[in-house]
C-alpha cells in the first residue's frame, strides 16, 4: 500500500517538519514584483484565465492553465532526465501520485520562484518526496538538455534537503512533440517568442494520480501545504478533485522600449508606497493626539 493511503484516515490537521537550514527563501523585492504583476494582471486583464483574450498583449492571448480533471496523460511519452538518458513517463507512476510542473532552463522571472515556492511548500509538509509522492518539472523548451536539467536538479534537491529525493524528484527534457503532447493533455498552454527567445506561460502545478490522472490544478507560486497535503491524499485513492477559481500569474518578459507594463506595475508600485505612508502619517497622527488629549486630561484633573 503507497504510505501516503494511511493518512487517509486521520484528521486532516497540518504537520509541519522542523524547518532545516539553508531553505530558500524568496526575496522582499521579488515577492513585489510578483505582487504587483498580480495585481497588474487582475486590474488590466479581467478574466485572465481564459485564452483568446484579445485585452492581452499578443505575446499571451493563447496563453492559459485551464483545469482539465479525469483527463488521463499519456504514460508513453519519452523524454530524457538528466543523465540524458532516455525514459518513457510510466516509469515515474504506478504506485505514487506525482506533481507536475513546467519551466525552462533560462526563465529568470516567476520560473525560478515557482520552483522556490514548490521546495518551501513541500518541506512544509509531513509526506516526503521520493517516498509518498514523486514530483517532475518538465521543461517546456525543447533547447534545454541534460546539462541544464542536472544542474536545476542538484540546486532544489539540496534545498529541499531530505534524504531520498533524488530519486523523486526528475527534471525532464524532450523534444517538441513531446512537450507539447504533454502540454496539451493537461491543458497547459505556452507561446514561444521567436524574436526575445521567451515563453510567454502561466505557473501553477498539476497533482496527477498514480495512474496519470489530473486529479488537481495548484496555480501561482505560492501554494497552501495543507491544501497540497490534501490534495496528494486525494490523489493517492484516485479521487478527482472539484474545479476552483484561477488566478494565474504570466510569466514574460516585455519589450522595454513600450514600458507598457514596467509602468503599470510601476504606478502600483507608487500607490502601494503612497498609501502605505499615509496610513503610517495617519497611525503616528491618531498617537499624537491621543497623547494630548491624555495631558489635557492629566492637566484638568490638577
Amino acid at each position: 500500500m503507497n504510505p501516503i493511503e494511511n493518512e487517509r484516515g486521520r484528521s486532516s490537521t497540518f504537520h509541519a517538519k522542523t524547518p532545516r537550514s539553508g531553505s530558500a527563501r524568496i526575496k522582499l523585492a521579488d515577492r513585489l514584483r510578483v505582487a504587483a504583476m498580480s495585481l497588474a494582471f487582475m486590474a488590466t486583464f479581467p478574466g485572465a484565465a481564459g485564452a483568446h483574450d484579445d485585452t492581452r498583449p499578443a505575446a499571451l492571448r493563447e496563453v492559459a492553465f485551464d483545469q482539465q480533471l479525469d483527463r488521463r496523460i499519456p504514460l508513453d511519452l519519452r523524454f530524457r532526465d538528466e543523465t540524458g538518458t532516455s525514459v518513457e513517463l510510466h516509469r515515474y507512476f504506478g504506485q505514487k501520485p506525482v506533481l507536475l510542473s513546467f519551466v525552462y532552463g533560462t526563465c529568470r522571472d516567476l520560473c525560478p520562484l515557482l520552483l522556490d515556492g514548490m521546495v518551501r511548500t513541500l518541506r512544509a509538509i509531513s509526506f516526503d518526496v521520493g517516498n509518498q509522492f514523486n514530483v517532475l518539472t518538465v521543461s517546456m523548451d525543447p533547447r534545454d538538455g541534460a546539462a541544464v536539467a542536472a544542474a536545476k536538479k542538484r540546486d532544489f534537491i539540496q534545498r529541499y534537503g531530505r534524504a531520498g529525493a533524488e530519486s523523486g524528484w526528475h527534471f525532464l527534457t524532450g523534444d517538441q512533440g513531446a512537450i507539447e503532447t504533454l502540454t496539451r493533455a493537461v491543458s497547459f498552454r505556452y507561446r514561444y517568442d521567436p524574436q526575445t527567445g521567451e515563453f510567454g506561460h502561466a505557473t501553477g502545478i498539476v497533482v496527477l494520480t498514480p495512474d496519470g490522472k489530473t486529479s488537481r490544478y495548484y496555480y501561482g507560486i505560492e501554494f497552501s501545504p495543507r491544501d497540497l497535503r490534501l490534495g496528494l491524499i486525494e490523489a493517492a485513492a484516485s479521487k478527482i478533485g472539484s474545479p476552483v477559481d484561477q488566478l494565474l500569474l504570466f510569466c514574460y518578459h516585455y519589450d522595454p522600449v513600450t514600458g507598457k507594463y514596467g509602468l503599470l506595475i510601476a504606478n502600483l508600485i507608487k500607490l502601494a508606497g503612497g498609501a502605505t505612508v499615509l496610513l503610517l502619517g495617519g497611525f503616528v497622527y491618531g498617537l499624537l493626539r491621543r497623547e494630548r488629549s491624555q495631558r489635557a486630561a492629566g492637566g484638568g484633573a490638577t
